[in-house]
């Protein structure tokens, strides 16, 4: 099964969300807009029923006219049924079979519809602007939007996939950060796998001595993929651990050294230190080291994502990104945003747990993916 048919089938939460938005947006029937309800006759004025002066009591009122036998009385219409209430997107739509218009009201539809999906309010009014432009009055099928959309998302995206880069400096650094849960000790093992199937060879540092799942996780990837992983008691100093990882790697002549890091957050001037202590000391072996600051995140977290970058930039030299759990979620929009917003270099994203469920970002099938088109 090739990534892309992977890709495809497993980001059905993001590709319906969008895929049903369009389809909805160009295809659906706009719902008749509720009438008002009709104004009530003005109320009949009240008749002077004062007696004239001298009279006892008042004249009793004429008897009604008889109703001829044979008359039946007036049907009564039935009461009119209460107009059903649009649908959002049949209100904003207001499509025709065959495609539709593209008006003001269908460029608002698609701005919300692609903020809703993780985008980002700046991303989606510039994407929705540029499929707009040069359409405005003219008819637009689903399929057409879908394309324009496509090309518009891996047009954002192309300049920032890149593979990682390597480097003929032995061993090339790579430091691996991110919060807590993101997928980071996953995607090193998998990393390791790959880069050991491609003949390097890989020695992981496991550097977040503070969770012993952490550690345990990357022995398990380590003998899977016949890698050696170097490990510390738990709660010692993860500065020390890489130090001792950089000699071993320098002395085997490997190829990659990977080191895992702690992601909490709660305290960052903390884990800022931690991170520059690591930085201090494998420079004391290689003053280029890392080469590579490879930041994951976790696809499930949306906009978060956004904010995590921010951190991270500031706490270490971001080199790189890698998004994971994709497969997991309604919010891959996010990735256009993250690439729009911050340009950094995209390298690979996971769709789920097996080694090949991490592959390098292509652009374009990532983009017809999210949309829902085929290859």
């Amino acid at each position: 099964m090739s990534f892309f048919t992977k890709l495809r089938d497993r980001l059905t939460k993001s590709s319906s969300r969008i895929d049903a938005g369009l389809e909805d947006l160009v295809s659906g029937e706009a719902e008749a807009a509720p009438q008002a309800p009709p104004t009530p006759p003005a109320p009949e004025p009240a008749r002077d029923v004062t007696p004239p002066p001298g009279a006892d009591r008042p004249a009793p009122p004429a008897p009604p006219s008889p109703q001829p036998a044979s008359l039946s009385p007036a049907p009564i219409a039935p009461p009119a049924a209460a107009p059903k209430a649009p649908g959002l997107i049949s209100r904003l739509t207001g499509a025709v079979a065959g495609g539709r218009i593209f008006d003001d009201a269908m460029l608002e539809s698609l701005e919300e519809l692609l903020i809703q999906s993780d985008m980002g309010v700046e991303t989606s009014l510039s994407v929705a602007a540029n499929i707009a432009e040069g359409r405005m009055g003219r008819r637009i099928t689903a399929e057409e939007l879908k394309r324009q959309l496509a090309s518009e998302v891996a047009r954002i995206l192309a300049p920032v996939a890149r593979p990682l880069p390597l480097y003929p400096t032995k061993p090339q650094v790579v430091l691996v950060v991110g919060v807590n849960g993101s997928g980071k000790t996953t995607t090193i093992g998998k990393l390791a796998s790959q880069f050991r199937a491609a003949g390097k060879s890989v020695v992981i540092a496991a550097g977040d001595t503070f969770r012993a799942a952490a550690v345990e996780q990357l022995q398990v990837w380590g003998q899977r993929a016949g890698v050696p992983v170097l490990t510390a008691p738990e709660g010692s100093d993860p500065a020390s651990l890489a130090f001792d990882a950089m000699t071993k790697a320098q002395a085997e002549g490997a190829d990659l050294l990977m080191i895992d890091t702690a992601g909490r957050l709660q305290n960052r001037a903390d884990l800022m230190e931690e991170l520059a202590k690591i930085v201090r000391v494998i420079r004391k072996k290689d003053p280029d080291a890392p080469h590579n600051t490879l930041l994951v995140l976790d696809a499930t977290t949306g906009q978060n994502a956004l904010s995590q970058v921010e951190t991270f930039r500031k706490l270490a030299d971001v080199s790189g990104l890698i998004m994971t759990k994709l497969d997991g979620t309604a919010k891959g929009g996010v990735l256009v945003a993250l690439a729009d917003r911050f340009g950094l270099p995209i390298h690979a994203i996971g769709v789920g747990e097996q080694i090949d469920d991490l592959a390098p970002f292509d652009p374009e099938d990532f983009a017809r993916a999210l949309v829902g088109l085929d290859a």
